[in-house]
């Protein structure tokens, strides 16, 4: 039970702010600076593991750490995991190395795992069910703001003081927010001993390795249909069966079935999960179009996919009113209205599109995701109580990280199929066509979240009203 005063929920929430940002601003800072590490620790050949394992180990942790901080509390999980992230930072900066900042980012990795299970749970703990939207409004314009400036300090670093920089930014806004919650966040957790489930927690983490490794190595560092990429994927479908043997028979499993089998989780998750799909697709592939088919500069670029930066929080922001009023399964639904009508106008830009529909398509898409990923969260928080909110808000959290691995697989391979039949043609030809895949990938993505929760998500999942946010 979260302990905090109302007069003290505002520093509390300024803290989730920030350990929100060491995460989204990780995401896209390192990208700046490829060159600079690359020249300082050589190891060229290295330089996509940088990503890789940070992207891997942050999610698949996130299950287990969901389920720890309904054990044992969510301030020892998080103060956890932002410690073992500014420790990874302080290390990455220290790299002599391409192996050892490989290895360093992968216990960053770890550390950013914790933050985005437990993040969104303390704000669930904290706040109402009609206050929660705003909330999540607030967290997901750290996105947004991130998206636009972090490229741009670590641009500045890179130029005027080293790329080491980079991560040693984190420390002090870490450290800043580790004072806040250590001080102010106070939970009444019920002390008693729990049979952890160490077998089931090392087949999940197993599991979700595998699936991502193969996601993110498929067509890069192997084929699709390869013999290397096979085996991974059937080892990891051979684990995940291991998984559910495991877990039907653990007392206090780390990954409880009964949550995942439900209709409404499960229905959940998988909207959630194709909306990972279409934010990491568009995050990807619009500033590339940008660029090489409309000729714009790398800011201006970045700028166009920026409009879904400022649509996302707003929409989330008032989100509450819609599915305080219509439930949140009627609001998600709402939110694809605007998502397909995204895919329709980016589908239909070609090499002479002006600019303000590639931003129209942005600022839709942004509309569509706060109005989807928002309520379905703030909705399964709502439904259970606090021994298994921290749980259910982690396997929605895997849902879109797994989503966003899978739609940059997809849509890479679709890109580079695309690219490869227009070999002769000029770039920018080759690039729309392309980019044009890959926009048609967002729309059909956008449809089957609707019919997802059209069939799928119970037409009862409305607003419980009568929450406690404290229970």
């Amino acid at each position: 039970m979260a302990g905090v005063r109302n007069d003290r929920r505002t520093p509390v929430l300024l803290a989730l702010v920030l350990t929100m940002a060491l995460v989204a601003m990780d995401t896209t800072i390192v990208a700046t600076v490829v060159p600079q590490v690359v020249a300082d620790l050589g190891g060229f050949s290295l330089i996509g593991w940088v990503f890789s394992v940070y992207m891997l180990a942050q999610t698949v942790t996130i299950p287990v750490y969901g389920k720890l901080a309904d054990l044992y509390g969510r301030k020892p999980v998080l103060l956890f995991g932002i410690s073992l992230f500014l420790l990874g930072s302080l290390l990455s900066a220290l790299s002599w190395n391409m192996l050892a900042l490989i290895i360093f980012r992968t216990v960053q990795g770890f550390g950013a795992g914790s933050i985005g299970a437990t993040v969104n749970t303390v704000a669930g703990d904290l706040y109402s069910v009609e206050e929660r939207g705003r909330i999540q409004g607030y967290l997901s314009s750290v996105w947004g703001v991130s998206a636009v400036t972090a490229p741009a300090i670590g641009g500045a670093f890179a130029e005027f003081v080293s790329w080491r920089w980079i991560f040693l930014v984190n420390l002090p806004i870490g450290l800043l927010a580790l004072g806040l919650l250590a001080r102010l966040l106070h939970e009444d957790v019920e002390r008693r001993r729990h049979r952890i489930d160490f077998a089931g927690a090392g087949l999940v983490l197993v599991a979700a390795s595998l699936l991502i490794l193969g996601l993110l190595q498929g067509g890069t560092a192997w084929a699709w249909g390869s013999a290397p990429s096979i085996a991974v994927f059937a080892l990891a479908l051979v684990t995940a069966v291991a998984v559910v043997f495991v877990e039907r028979r653990a007392a206090e499993p780390i990954l409880p079935l009964h949550l995942w089998a439900r209709r409404l989780p499960a229905g959940s998750y998988a909207a959630t999960f194709t909306a990972g799909m279409m934010v990491i697709g568009l995050s990807i592939y619009l500033p590339n179009w940008a660029q090489q088919v409309l000729g714009l500069g790398a800011v201006a670029a970045g700028f166009v996919l920026a409009t879904m930066s400022i649509t996302w929080p707003t929409a989330s922001g008032l989100s509450a009113r819609l599915y305080m009023r219509i439930g949140f399964r009627n609001t998600a639904l709402i939110g694809t209205g605007f998502a397909v009508a995204s895919g329709i106008v980016f589908s239909m830009l070609s090499v002479s599109s002006p600019v303000w529909q590639a931003v129209l398509g942005s600022a839709l898409m942004g509309a569509g995701m706060g109005l989807i990923v928002s309520p379905l969260l703030v909705g399964l928080q709502s439904t259970v109580g606090w021994s298994e909110r921290g749980t259910i808000t982690g396997g929605a959290m895997f849902a879109r990280y797994l989503g966003q691995s899978l739609g940059a697989a997809v849509f890479g391979a679709v890109t580079n199929a695309v690219l490869r039949d227009h070999a002769g043609a000029p770039p920018a030809i080759a690039m729309n066509a392309a980019t044009h895949a890959t926009f048609v990938g967002l729309l059909a993505a956008a449809v089957a979240t609707a019919l997802i929760l059209t069939f799928v998500v119970p037409r009862s999942f409305r607003a419980h009203v009568a929450d406690d946010a404290m229970k």
